[in-house]
Parts: C-alpha cells; structure tokens; sequence
C-alpha cells in the first residue's frame, strides 16, 4: 500500500509509521507500505490522479475538488477537526482582544496574509473570511515557508495549522489571533481518504483504521507518549513543540459523526463560488462509511481532549 502523508505533526502518520512502539509498528510489519510525503493537499490530490498512492491523510476540500475533476476517491474515517488557525506578530490584537472577527481582519486591509497552496482547506477557509476586504492573499507550496515570509514582513499574517503556529512561535514574537473554533467550526482538517479501487481491500482499511483510531486515542489520552514518538520520528521537532502543537486543538478521532459531514458539505457553495468546483456533490460522492461504523460504533471524540496539556 501506497500511503500519502503530510508535514503535520498532529496527524497519526508520525505515529503509526514510526518503529518505536511496536503497539503501532505492527501494520508496517504486517503489510508492505510505502510512505510518501507531500507539501500540501492539492499536491497529494495530484498523486492519487497519477496513481502514486493508495491513501492519504489530506483535508477535505481538495478531496472534493478532486472528485469533481473525475477522481474515484472515498473518505473512509476521520482523524481531527478545527484544524486551521490565523497568527500574526504580538503587535496585532487578537480575537480575545477585539471580540470580533470583523475587527480582527480589519488590521490587514491592503496587508498580506500568507496560507498554504491554493485549494487548500487553509486557502479555502481564508478566502471565505476575508471575501468582503481589501486583502491580499500569497499561496505557498510549502507551509513552512511561511514562517520565514512573517518574520521577513513579506507577509503580515498566516493562516495555517496549528504546527505552525507552534513553528512561528519558536522563530518570533508571534500569537494566535483568531482560533481554531472561529474560523470555521467542526471542519474538517484532514481525513483517511482511499482510491475507490483498494475498497475491495477491507482487512486492511479495517486494520488501518483501528490502528487509526488507537493513535488519536493516545494523542488525546496519553500526549506526553504520543509526542516522545512524534518527535523521535522527526529528529528536528522537540517534544515540548508537539505537546504545544496537540494542545491547540486537541480534537482527534477517527469517527465520521453527522457534524464531520455536515461540516464537509457547506464547502461545496464555497468551492463553487471561488471557482475551484463545478457540480455539486453529495455525502455519497465523498464518503464510504461502512468501514468506520465497524470500527468506530461509539460516538465521536472529537470533543474529548483536553486543552492546555
């Protein structure tokens, strides 16, 4: 199995293809699985349209871009939502201190704010918010270039994930200004999304899934152990970085509830109305959920961590 994964260290790719803990290592034993990294969703969207990859972790909008162009692609689980966040230097007010979106980008009129590739759930989510403002908006292929645009003033906000936020941190004096919740609720940051064509291979996605599902269980319960593996997988990233990367949105879980999907489908106006989608789709074009209503029956955790760990 070809799996694609992203640069994003609350994702449990870092987890479940890391040799450390054998509570995990066992489906790289038991199935031969190739891992590739990709910059950014729209990327991985073109590997799945060259057949390059089985699997991928990736947000949802691109997926639904990517099915709209003709792709056979099946969300099969979840894995966290409220994934995107805007930040800015500590010169800017924030949400907390304005109590209003509005006035927040109010500051960036005729400014810059950086975000990843365009069709990127993070791309996607920005231009929604700033349609009625003068701003201005650069794409970059890769996220931790962003970062650097900040620090240089090439740039005088991003709008990213939480490991970047946690990135920018470390490089200046840099703070969320909106949150996670705000910027659009419940959506839907990354899912386990499947070329139609491997459906037929149940033990696998089942195994996948669980294996899946135990990950985001430690992430939330255990995230002290779930960030010592993180950053013994990637060397550069110390565990103090990770454990301040779950906590900014600590809703992790490989369930599919009702609030996930609804989420999903109020991007496809959206989608369309940036020109990014032609039809309109359905939750039947985008979800397979057989799969996780077997492994996951109970309700959704999504809203069990815990902040501040």
């Amino acid at each position: 199995m070809k799996i694609g994964y992203l640069p994003t260290t609350y994702h449990t790719s870092f987890i479940l293809k890391s040799s450390v803990n054998s509570s995990y290592s066992y489906l790289n034993r038991k199935y031969q699985i190739e891992w590739t990294l990709f910059p950014t969703g729209p990327a991985m969207i073109d590997a799945f349209a060259s057949g390059k990859i089985d699997l991928g972790y990736i947000g949802l909008p691109p997926v639904i871009t990517g099915i709209d162009r003709g792709l056979n692609l099946k969300c099969v689980g979840g894995g966290h939502v409220e994934g995107t966040v805007m930040l800015a230097p500590e010169s800017y007010q924030s949400f907390e201190d304005l109590g209003s979106i509005k006035s927040v980008l109010k500051q960036f009129e005729a400014k810059t704010i950086g975000t990843p590739s365009k069709g990127s759930i993070h791309d996607v989510i920005l231009r929604e918010m700033v349609k009625n403002f003068k701003i201005k908006i650069k794409n970059f292929n890769w996220a931790d270039f962003i970062p650097d645009a900040l620090e240089d003033g090439e740039i005088q906000a991003g709008v990213g994930t939480p490991s970047l936020a946690t990135a920018a941190a470390a490089r200046m004096d840099s703070q969320i200004i909106i949150p996670p919740y705000k910027m659009w609720p419940y959506n839907p940051s990354y899912g386990i999304v499947v070329r139609e064509e491997i459906l037929e291979e149940s033990p696998f996605i089942t195994q996948f899934l669980k294996a899946h599902e135990s990950a985001c269980n430690l992430m939330r319960n255990d995230p002290l152990k779930a960030s010592q593996i993180v950053s013994h997988e990637i060397e550069i990233i110390n565990r103090e970085s990770v454990l301040k990367t779950y906590s900014i949105s600590p809703k992790y879980c490989a369930s599919l509830p009702n609030t996930y999907i609804n989420s999903t489908l109020k991007f496809i106006p959206v989608l369309q109305n940036l020109g990014y989608l032609i039809g309109n789709l359905k939750e039947r074009d985008i979800f397979e959920l057989k799969f996780i209503h077997k492994v996951h029956p109970e309700p959704a955790h999504y809203d069990s961590g815990t902040q501040g760990v």
